[in-house]
């Protein structure tokens, strides 16, 4: 994503924990920070793409005594997946010491990052996210105002809801499929060519096709969000079935070690939970 701004030329500045991710970046001309409190004082408008709330607290020194030097002035863009109410929470506190914010989480994986063809969320004052829709074009094929924070991550949750539903529904296809012996290239070629094919699709049934379980989405990731979902409809009173029975399929899937793998690989709890029935069965395991 910072390539993709570098590489349209907007100025600059970068900081990572891990400063040698920080090289390819510096090759295209960003500035690299010495430390965070340099960025947020060469920067007016900072982005953040951060692991979880407590990254985000850690980077803005929201509970330290550089807090409000970091924000007052500034544009705090927050681009990650967190909860909707910890971003309401911070919103509020970035307002109260002088700053502004919005949201701007993104729908999209590993491919479409590096294409600049991110789907973006907006969520904010109507002139913060008019100032800042140039600046994440070449991040975002597309842009859409959610209206107040923390419309943006409601609609993220939202959407996430039938990316995972869809993913798992897709490893338990192909897993059923191959438990009947049938074609998989068949399986794939008629996938692809009816109503229900896309381009998520299309790439998790390649990989499933060929066991590449190489990470875009991980499965780790997509188990932070099933969690965001699943607690956003606990706490709206909101019943969330497939999020559920999705919930506990990924943790299945990290339990067996497959924590850093694409979220396609939740087929291996699928296929555990198929090995443990048939031998509570004493029929034979399968082949395949």
């Amino acid at each position: 994503m910072a390539l993709n701004l570098a590489r349209a030329g907007t100025p600059l500045v970068v900081w990572n924990r891990t400063r040698n991710r920080c090289a390819p970046l510096e090759q295209a001309g960003a500035t690299i920070a010495s430390d965070a409190a340099e960025m947020f004082t060469r920067c007016e408008t900072v982005i953040l793409m951060l692991e979880n709330d407590t990254a985000m607290d850690t980077v803005l020194d929201r509970l330290g005594p550089e807090f409000t030097s970091r924000v007052a002035g500034h544009i705090i863009v927050s681009m990650g997946t967190v909860s909707a109410d910890y971003s309401k929470q911070l919103a509020d506190d970035i307002r109260s010491a002088g700053g502004r914010y919005v949201e701007a989480p993104v729908s999209g994986s590993r491919k479409p990052a590096e294409a600049g063809q991110l789907v973006g969320m907006l969520a904010g004052e109507p002139e913060d996210i008019a100032r800042l829709r140039p600046i994440l074009a070449p991040i975002c094929k597309e842009l859409f105002d959610c209206g107040a924070v923390p419309a943006a991550l409601h609609m993220k949750l939202a959407i996430n809801t039938f990316l995972i539903a869809m993913v798992t529904g897709l490893a338990e296809a192909a897993h059923f499929a191959r438990r009947h012996d049938l074609d998989m290239s068949r399986f794939t070629d008629i996938l692809n060519a009816g109503p229900m094919a896309s381009d998520v699709s299309r790439i998790k049934i390649g990989k499933l096709a060929q066991h590449d379980f190489s990470r875009e989405a991980g499965i780790s990731d997509v188990l932070k969000n099933n969690r965001l979902v699943v607690e956003a409809a606990r706490d709206a009173g909101i019943a969330s079935p497939l999020m559920d029975a999705c919930l506990s399929l990924y943790s299945e899937t990290e339990g067996l070690g497959f924590a850093e793998d694409d979220m396609i690989a939740v087929v291996r709890a699928i296929e555990a939970r198929t090995e443990r029935a048939l031998a509570s069965t004493g029929i034979p395991p399968h082949n395949h």
